[in-house]
């Protein structure tokens, strides 16, 4: 019995002791967790190739390629207003690979779709605030419109017969298009295009008398003197044309609309993840490199913290479902 309690023992002690070996040999043996980024980051584009979004996001991507030392990869996924790009996104593994470049449309999107194939506040954590885009109100030379009260005056002398453009439907220039009208007590016919460029043509070729439209896509043709501008949507004056008036100074007080852009992810990405895109777009931001890309748009810079952002986007909502509701704007 004696023999057998000691041999018990010895058998245990071995036992642990190979239990030992084996842990640590399997801690050894374990990779070291590798720190984010270890390989590339993909920054999804809801809308097509070439726009100002498009470029904006490049511009973003190789900043934070430098900075980061990995490849960052701009893929566009267009499609229903953005929805398309942005479900890939909130579907997406939440690990801080993949980046939403997101704008207006991922708030107001919600409003317009009745199946939306993401919930804004559940699906993405906000990042950071990258630009806004003020709109711009035009108008065709054979309108003879010049100002916004003259524009108002002849919109209300003429219930619904005064056409006004906008590159989209459902779109922030046709949202914020629709806020003057409520604001101002008109009625006009919203003719929505695909598009700029076809606008644009009709403008120049007096078809159509007012447009609506994100500033940057106009600022050729107004300092080109093609046609009249007739307000800014910003708070304050743009840098590009500062003899245009904004539509606060034109009796609007207060009135300020834009397109924005926004960096966001899938909902549970890794804090450090979020904290580094952010500070580095930040820097980007202030940067002289940064402000000329912003410059060349027209954009005004965004910046803050990730909780600045998602206090924007709530207030985006506040602000933007009303006037989609009243309007009656949908889209499928």
């Amino acid at each position: 019995m004696r023999f057998v309690r000691i041999r018990s023992i010895v058998v245990t002690a071995l036992a642990s002791m190979a239990f030992a070996v084996s842990a640590k040999t399997a801690t050894a043996q374990a990779p070291p967790a590798q720190a984010w980024p270890s390989r590339h980051i993909t920054i999804v584009v809801p809308f097509p190739a070439g726009g100002p979004t498009d470029v904006l996001a490049r511009a973003v991507a190789s900043e934070l390629s430098d900075k980061l030392g990995q490849q960052i990869v701009v893929e566009n996924r267009s499609g229903a207003g953005g929805n398309v790009g942005g479900a890939a996104v909130a579907k997406a593994v939440p690990d801080g690979y993949t980046i939403l470049l997101g704008t207006t449309s991922v708030v107001n999107n919600r409003f317009m779709y009745r199946n939306l194939p993401f919930d804004t506040d559940r699906d993405f954590a906000p990042i950071v605030l990258i630009s806004k885009t003020p709109i711009v109100f035009v108008a065709s030379l054979g309108s003879g419109l010049k100002n916004l009260d003259a524009l108002i005056a002849r919109a209300k002398a003429n219930p619904g017969k005064l056409n006004f453009g906008s590159p989209g439907h459902g779109t922030a220039a046709h949202i914020t298009a629709e806020l003057l009208q409520r604001l101002a007590g008109i009625r006009m016919t919203h003719v929505p295009y695909r598009g700029s460029s076809p606008m644009i043509a009709d403008l120049l070729g007096n078809q159509i008398e007012v447009v609506s439209d994100l500033l940057p896509t106009q600022i050729p043709q107004l300092k080109a003197g093609k046609y009249p501008g007739i307000a800014v949507t910003s708070s304050a004056r743009s840098v590009a044309l500062p003899d245009l008036p904004t539509v606060a100074e034109s009796g609007f007080p207060g009135f300020e609309a834009s397109s924005w852009n926004a960096l966001l992810a899938p909902t549970g990405t890794p804090p450090e993840a979020i904290g580094k895109l952010n500070a580095l777009v930040n820097a980007w931001l202030k940067s002289d490199k940064g402000k000329e890309v912003l410059a060349k748009f027209d954009m005004q810079a965004g910046g803050g913290t990730p909780e600045d952002l998602k206090a924007f986007m709530a207030a985006e909502v506040a602000k933007w479902g009303p006037i989609i509701k009243a309007a009656n704007i949908t889209a499928e």
